[in-house]
């Protein structure tokens, strides 16, 4: 990610979370500010396609890191 986007210190603060406890919040904060300006994309045709290619390459890696934090979940049961 060479350009700097709203949503990304809230992406690097997931990513970047080495504390297993507070990672899921942040994802879900992370989520919730690329979904928002997924939105403002739909309000104004679209965005660029870069920002909209960095959305999906790190909602993909969230995903893969939400399966992580509940694997970790699981093996504290």
């Amino acid at each position: 990610m060479d350009a700097e986007y709203g949503w990304q210190p809230l992406y690097l603060a997931a990513v970047l979370e080495t504390d297993w406890s507070k990672i899921e919040q942040k994802i879900r904060e992370a989520e919730n500010g690329m979904r928002a300006r997924l939105y403002e994309f739909s309000l104004d045709h679209g965005g660029t396609p870069e920002e909209n290619q960095a959305i999906a390459k790190a909602l993909d890696r969230l995903s893969i890191l939400q399966k992580e934090v509940s694997a970790w979940q699981e093996s504290k049961r």
